[in-house]
């Protein structure tokens, strides 16, 4: 007979902890809003098929974003704002890594070490930052999910992006409950086997309880 968890017994809310300061060190296994400057042209693609992940950068291989919209709205670099777009985006960070010096042993490699997002605080001490402001790089880029158009300076254009972004959240929702989560759902693995769960799902089935009654 299966091991089943039945949710029921709690009142589920949303985390309003998802919107931290710049200042403020992100929990591992915790969603927040993030934002990510890009141009027009991609803009469509990005929202129907995803990020495409940079092949490296300061941090590394990964998308970069940032929880500073002002640095957000800087990217791309050397391109008229007639022809940039900011999305605000919705991010599951997993294991984070702390990267806040130049040359540290980890600031490429920090994926391989079992991380799934690298953060440098602001006003770190690596060079190649001359703003100061906070950024973030994550590797997988299934870990972000755009929800809203933050900066578009034509509004027509804004306007029919945010269509398609709101229609895709609407169509798609939550892979694991399947009910709309335009508003953000705090997914979080399951204390047994590790396994993403959504609060709102029906149920779970524990694959380690399953593997577990398999081997004896």
């Amino acid at each position: 007979m299966e091991e089943v968890v039945y949710f029921c017994g709690w009142k589920a809310f949303k985390d309003r902890t998802k919107s931290l300061s710049e200042n403020q060190e992100p929990e591992s296994g915790r969603e927040y809003t993030m934002f990510h400057g890009t141009h027009l042209k991609n803009a469509e693609t990005i929202i129907n098929k995803g990020f495409e992940p940079s092949k490296d950068g300061m941090l590394g291989p990964g998308v970069y974003v940032s929880r500073n919209i002002a640095k957000a709205k800087c990217y791309p670099k050397k391109t008229d704002n007639n022809d940039k777009v900011v999305f605000k985006l919705r991010v599951r960070v997993g294991k984070v890594k702390k990267i806040d010096y130049d040359n540290h042993p980890l600031q490429k490699s920090w994926h391989t070490s079992g991380y799934d997002c690298a953060w440098v605080p602001p006003k770190s001490n690596i060079s190649a930052i001359k703003s100061g402001r906070e950024e973030d790089c994550v590797w997988d880029p299934k870990r972000i999910s755009v929800v809203d158009v933050a900066c578009c300076v034509d509004d027509s254009k804004r306007r029919e992006l945010r269509q398609m972004i709101h229609s895709k959240l609407k169509t798609e929702g939550c892979s694991l409950c399947h009910l709309d989560a335009s508003d953000g759902h705090d997914v979080q693995p399951c204390w047994e086997c590790q396994e993403d769960i959504c609060p709102f799902q029906e149920k779970h089935v524990c694959k380690r309880e399953l593997r577990e009654r398999d081997t004896m």
